[in-house]
């Protein structure tokens, strides 16, 4: 019996999914259940309950699938203990994030990650918040980049960064004249805003909903860079992370403006899941990230 086939199993029990296991160990779905009824006649016992529609383990299968974790568990930590003694930096790293983390956020991070440790390869893919959790949880990825995280039994979260979120106008707007408003000053205003599910999105809703203030929405956008352009073509006013606007202040083609007495902070965190060990390379990852680096919009 081969680790490879351990894995293969745990990811199919903890995706229940014969598909998505294939997928996550760059197989075929037939492959898949090829691994499981080899693995059935290694034990002589049924693994899978295949009389009912849903996918259910048998008793022996759920044995199995725990004492595979277990193996798996130990072999990564054997893993890691001999790369420590090797001295040995090296490897890939699956990040999935985030848009706004992954274009505005981490470059400089990867930038000086990659300049401290050239053998190590890290592969970035932009996800939707919630897909990030799922690429956590099934460890389609190593680590996950959040804004407003939230808690999961199965997930680990560390402090990232703390941005900030700004009004953002087109220049000339009657709002722009001031650095400072006051949040009240956004009742009536024509509003561009971000997709209903997105974590940024409700904590604007919060901001607004606590302060009574009704705006007029105009449309809504899955990422950060359309709302940009939706403001830039007087379209309306929108509340977005400080950073992803630095290059277009700096152009004079947005204006950013600070409300008046108030900040509020958007808290960015990373994500791996719980109990997983972690090879020399993630630490070294994570020491990065949380290593306090400016951020540079030339970057």
């Amino acid at each position: 019996m081969q680790v490879d086939n351990f894995k293969i199993f745990v990811d199919l029990v903890e995706t229940q999914s014969f598909s998505r296991a294939a997928e996550l160990n760059g197989i075929t779905q037939a492959a898949v259940s090829q691994m499981v009824r080899a693995m059935e006649r290694h034990f002589n016992t049924l693994l899978l309950d295949r009389s009912r529609k849903q996918f259910q383990l048998s008793r022996e299968g759920m044995r199995v699938y725990d004492a595979a974790r277990k193996v798996l568990h130990q072999y990564e930590k054997l893993l890691s203990e001999l790369l420590e003694m090797k001295k040995v930096i090296s490897g890939t790293i699956r990040v999935s994030t985030i848009y706004s983390i992954g274009l505005y956020e981490l470059p400089p991070y990867i930038k000086k990650f990659q300049h401290d440790y050239p053998s190590v390869n890290v592969r970035v893919e932009y996800r939707r918040s919630n897909l990030v959790y799922e690429d956590i949880l099934y460890n389609s990825a190593d680590f996950g980049l959040v804004a407003f995280p939230e808690k999961v039994r199965q997930i680990e979260i560390t402090p990232f960064r703390n941005d900030q979120l700004v009004l953002i106008t087109p220049p000339g707007h009657p709002l722009s004249r001031s650095s400072h408003v006051e949040v009240t000053a956004l009742s009536g205003q024509k509003f561009i805003g971000l997709e209903p599910e997105s974590p940024t999105r409700k904590a604007i809703d919060r901001i607004l909903r606590e302060n009574k203030i009704k705006t007029e929405p105009v449309m809504n956008f899955d990422n950060v860079e359309t709302v940009k352009r939706a403001v830039e073509i007087e379209a309306g006013v929108s509340i977005v992370p400080l950073v992803a606007v630095l290059q277009e202040v700096k152009q004079g083609s947005l204006v950013a403006v600070h409300f008046r007495g108030r900040k509020f902070p958007r808290p960015l965190a990373i994500l791996h899941r719980k109990g997983r060990v972690l090879m020399p390379a993630m630490r070294k990852f994570i020491e990065t990230l949380r290593t306090d680096l400016s951020i540079d919009p030339k970057n």
